[in-house]
């Protein structure tokens, strides 16, 4: 005999969802965009390691876990006292940091802006660095309080993603450049 597990619950069909702590909060709740957002990035970052080996997809298969890991810091109100809740911890974003000047050391020199274009990991990366972005500016619009080191995690997550797409266009040399007023 086959069981089957439903998919759907039907909780959500009044426009509300769960928080981590099963509080149920709107649907379009800023906390509920924000990491719905970041699920986004991480599909993003599932679509650029179609185009990634070695490191560089081992590194974006870490950044998936840690953006599960950002999800579940802000899906889980802060309370006093707390212990045992998965947070992202500034030891995430000096990893990132780390990993940005190890990039950095490798790039050609910036002379101009530079197009979201390339290779197709390059693209999709650019892609996740505007993702990123917006998940920033979303973690920023929650009116409740919040784990400060997701906005910084955030933050250095899309100077990563832009670093990484240099490094997937030649580390620089065959990115695309802007031309200003090309299109007159």
């Amino acid at each position: 005999m086959v069981t089957l597990n439903k998919i759907y619950t039907r909780t959500g069909d009044t426009g509300e969802t769960h928080l981590g702590d099963f509080s149920r909060v709107k649907k379009t709740d800023p906390l509920v965009v924000a990491y719905g957002t970041a699920d986004e990035l991480n599909s993003v970052v599932g679509i650029a390691r179609l185009h990634a080996s070695g490191e560089v997809d081992a590194s974006l298969a870490r950044i998936q876990s840690e953006l599960f890991d950002l999800g579940a810091d802000l899906c889980t109100p802060i309370v006093d006292g707390e212990e045992g809740k998965l947070r992202i911890i500034d030891t995430q974003t000096a990893r990132l940091e780390s990993e940005i000047d190890e990039m950095t050391s490798q790039l050609e020199t910036l002379k101009s802006f530079i197009l979201p274009a390339g290779t197709p990991l390059s693209a999709h990366l650019h892609h996740a660095r505007t993702v990123a972005r917006r998940v920033e500016r979303l973690i920023l619009e929650i009116d409740r309080p919040i784990n400060a080191e997701t906005i910084k995690y955030t933050n250095r997550l899309s100077d990563w993603f832009f670093c990484a797409a240099r490094m997937a266009n030649n580390g620089g040399r065959d990115d695309v450049l802007w031309v200003p007023g090309s299109s007159r």
